[in-house]
């Protein structure tokens, strides 16, 4: 998966936009111990790879609209060193993440009650992504896989499917899933798939992801997105009756041979128009031996609630330059250079759609990128639209990480944004400033910075954005993490916003080696 005044008016508009410091809620475990642990269906022994027992990474997480006391938090469970976990979980709370309930998304995998009959004899599921409708629907989708090719095959990917769940009771309980694509030919993969309930009309959800195509005979890595020879098309499943019945799936892009699209998330404006945005990942031969891929953050859009879409090229909004483009790992172990899997190559979106908000009607962006520091390490880089998606503000670096550290250091990683409801844009990122010389730890942090837009701030000056707040009390070790090509928390987190307040919920490495726990908390005004 794996590449553009005066100090004192600065310092009072950068107050105006961040209106003082967050604080952050003391942190609430949303995870335990393994609900899979009693689980014999999985024969572990009997698959390739390391199994991370009770371990979670990847939370993906959303807020009830008709309830913000009910939020609903999705994450793989015990992760595999070579793709996906042995089942997803969701973690349920009624009571504003004081508590949290966990539940076994049923019928995804083996582990998950998943059989031949109901069509989910799956070994493993990943990349789960959680998304509330207007009316209090919740929507679960995922990615359910097996790792090996089918017996007498020249190699491949095993069977995959994308599955849709549904609650109707916040997350208490889930139908049983609907399999809205499928694969069986090793030649295919589908990856890396998000869900959105479109917040003004809970008749329509809109389900994306790309879905891989490796030449005749290929030997790949399920996780291996590269691909010189591949095609990625862009995908899209659309429910337009609450979830009850399922359009097939269907390309809504596709950037062309030896190219690919990544990381495809929808967001809907106020007037009603998607804009699915995207990693365009074009694939090309450099005599130099330097970067064989172009990274591009892209976007298409339809105003008919996904039927059509964008004719021709992509709108490319911008370089994505993370330090993947050069070297096998964006992040690494500044110590001893062991990798690091972060979310590199996947841009995150969000949209202003509170008439309360100066920004309203704003698209925001982030991802990870090296051109800040010269091509040494990864920050964060943020870009802004008002028009749509159709134009772009030059990428700015928002991570607060010190400048004065070891360039290993300051890497910045993972990032997340959302937009509260009086249009303050946070986003969360993990880094390593409180890294210490000792090589056999990895002392990691999350954090949050903001920035609140007004008649005077755009929050395109990296001076608007002067305000972080630390997410963990204490760091962590990252080094104990899950490892999948790199110590793993998931190519994403969580954060979801609670009116004026944004929730993130992260993951941080467990006291013993390859276990990993979910957290959640409050941070803003």
């Amino acid at each position: 998966m794996q590449r553009f005044a005066a100090v004192a008016p600065l310092t009072l508009l950068a107050a105006t936009a961040w209106a003082g410091p967050f604080t952050a809620d003391p942190l609430v475990l949303i995870s335990g111990p393994s609900p899979l642990a009693a689980c014999i269906a999985d024969n572990v022994a009997g698959q390739p790879g390391t199994n991370f027992l009770g371990s979670e990474v990847e939370p993906s997480v959303d807020i009830n609209p008709t309830n913000p006391a009910n939020l609903v938090a999705g994450y793989q469970q015990d992760r595999w060193s070579n793709g996906g976990s042995r089942s997803l979980v969701a973690s349920v709370s009624f009571n504003a993440g004081v508590s949290w309930s966990q539940v076994i998304i049923p019928g995804i995998t083996l582990c998950a009650g998943g059989t031949a009959a109901n069509g989910g004899d799956f070994h493993r599921a990943t990349d789960p992504w959680v998304s509330f409708a207007p009316n209090g629907d919740v929507y679960f989708f995922s990615l359910s896989l097996d790792i090996e090719p089918p017996a007498g095959s020249p190699g491949g990917n095993g069977k995959n499917a994308m599955f849709v769940s549904k609650s109707t009771d916040g997350g208490l309980s889930w139908s049983a899933p609907i399999k809205v694509a499928e694969d069986l030919n090793p030649r295919f993969l589908n990856d890396k798939n998000t869900i959105t309930a479109d917040p003004g009309d809970a008749r329509f959800v809109y389900a994306v992801w790309d879905r891989l195509q490796s030449p005749m005979g290929a030997v790949i890595n399920p996780e291996n997105v590269f691909g010189l020879g591949f095609k990625g098309p862009a995908m899209l499943a659309r429910t337009a009756d609450g979830g009850q019945t399922w359009e097939p799936a269907r390309s809504i892009y596709d950037p062309g041979a030896n190219s690919q699209t990544i990381g495809n998330q929808v967001v809907v404006l106020p007037d009603g128009t998607l804009v699915d945005a995207f990693n365009e990942i074009l694939g090309f031969k450099n005599s130099d031996k330097g970067a064989k891929f172009d990274f591009n953050f892209s976007l298409i859009r339809s105003s008919d609630k996904g039927l059509t879409w964008t004719h021709g090229p992509a709108i490319r909004a911008a370089k994505m330059q993370p330090m993947s483009l050069l070297r096998g790992s964006s992040v690494v172990d500044p110590d001893t250079g062991a990798a690091v899997r972060t979310g590199d190559i996947i841009p995150e979106i969000a949209v202003d759609r509170s008439l309360a908000s100066p920004g309203h009607g704003n698209l925001y962006a982030v991802w990870q990128d090296a051109r800040f520091s010269g091509f040494t390490h990864d920050d964060i880089a943020f870009v802004r639209s008002t028009d749509g998606g159709f134009t772009w503000s030059a990428p700015i670096k928002v991570n607060l990480t010190p400048t004065a550290l070891p360039a290993g250091n300051q890497q910045a990683f993972t990032p997340m944004v959302r937009v509260a409801a009086d249009g303050t844009i946070a986003v969360t990122y993990y880094d390593f400033r409180n890294n210490t010389s000792d090589p056999s730890t990895l002392p990691t942090d999350a954090f949050i910075v903001h920035c609140h837009p007004s008649t005077s701030v755009s929050c395109t000056n990296a001076a608007d954005w002067a305000s972080e707040t630390r997410l963990t009390p204490t760091s962590f070790d990252l080094s104990r993490a899950p490892v999948a090509r790199g110590f793993f928390l998931g190519d994403y987190t969580g954060l979801t916003v609670d009116g004026n307040r944004f929730v993130p919920v992260f993951i941080q490495a467990g006291p013993a080696a390859g276990t990993s726990d979910a957290f959640a908390t409050h941070a803003g005004p």
